[in-house]
């Protein structure tokens, strides 16, 4: 199997910083390029339960400072986690995470996805769940290529 492009999508969780140490490893390993990925909340998917919507400024605020502040934390991983990959893509997009992975892996022809077993929603899950996150769930069932899922837990 040749690996040119690692896709790593991380939501910034504990759980999901544990891969890095594999994305390392398959970055040095193949000499790829690591497409490191943070998908942001879309805002509008919570409203309909509150039965109001905010201002399109107020959404457009919360996006910029959520995709600033990931950023920002995106480069402190690189720099903490990632010193044997020199060759980074940090991307940030908006929206479902398991349809943004996959959209990404496409576009930028990845040919490895690494991801966790379970990030944010599962930090305190009960470790012998068999169970995987929903995104993880998603990205196996669809992916176009190779999927490396890394058990947090272990």
């Amino acid at each position: 199997m040749e690996v040119k492009t690692i896709l790593w999508p991380t939501d910034l969780s504990r759980n999901s910083i544990k891969a890095a140490k594999h994305v390392e490893s398959l970055a040095e390993k193949y000499q790829a390029k690591v497409i490191l990925l943070y998908v942001g909340v879309d805002p509008m998917t919570m409203f309909p339960a509150y039965g109001s919507y905010p201002s399109k400024e107020h959404l457009q605020h919360f996006q910029e400072y959520e995709l600033k502040h990931a950023r920002k934390e995106l480069e402190a991983v690189c720099e903490k986690e990632l010193k044997a990959c020199p060759n980074i893509d940090i991307q940030l997009v908006t929206g479902d995470a398991g349809a943004e992975i996959l959209k990404m892996a496409k576009t930028a022809q990845a040919d490895l996805i690494v991801l966790t077993s379970h990030g944010r929603g599962h930090d305190e899950l009960d470790q012998k769940s068999a169970d995987f996150g929903s995104v993880a769930k998603k990205v196996l069932a669809n992916s176009p290529v190779p999927v490396h899922l890394v058990n947090p837990y272990k």
